[in-house]
């Protein structure tokens, strides 16, 4: 898919830590998967966490929202500036994302990841994090959220 024109809207809606809602000019709602991060599962370790850090960072804020390509689920996968600061990276900076080694084409990303990781911010703290999609695979097992 060709990238589509960027465009901006309210965020009225966060469904985790790397999914929104934005209203856009036209008064629709769009539903946006922050492209080249993958954030906890809602019933991971940290997912509501990184629910919250997202909230904080874009609810109720003008987003410029670039997409990039459709996810499988048919969302758009974009980058994301919520009031000028960039979602996808800070999400991965705070330690709330990983980068998504197969969507990945900003390879800094990879960069804020391991800063995040010796800094032991977010998730990092965790001695042992499971991967969102490794999580996925598992089934989804019930657990406690740190």
């Amino acid at each position: 898919m060709a990238q589509a024109e960027t465009f901006d809207g309210t965020v009225v809606g966060i469904a985790d830590g790397d999914t929104l809602i934005v209203l856009n000019n036209d008064q629709q709602e769009v539903k946006i998967k922050l492209a080249e991060i993958d954030a906890p599962e809602k019933r991971q370790a940290f997912g509501a966490r990184s629910k919250q850090s997202l909230f904080d960072l874009c609810f109720g804020k003008q987003a410029e929202i670039t997409p990039m390509h459709k996810d499988r689920y048919q969302r758009t996968a974009a980058r994301v500036k919520c009031s000028g600061v960039d979602a996808n990276i800070e999400q991965v900076k705070r330690g709330m994302a990983w980068v998504y080694p197969r969507h990945v084409k900003d390879h800094n990303l990879y960069v804020m990841q391991k800063e995040a990781k010796v800094a032991k911010r977010g998730l990092w703290a965790d001695s042992s994090p499971t991967a969102p999609w490794e999580f996925r695979k598992r089934g989804k097992p019930r657990l406690r959220e740190v």
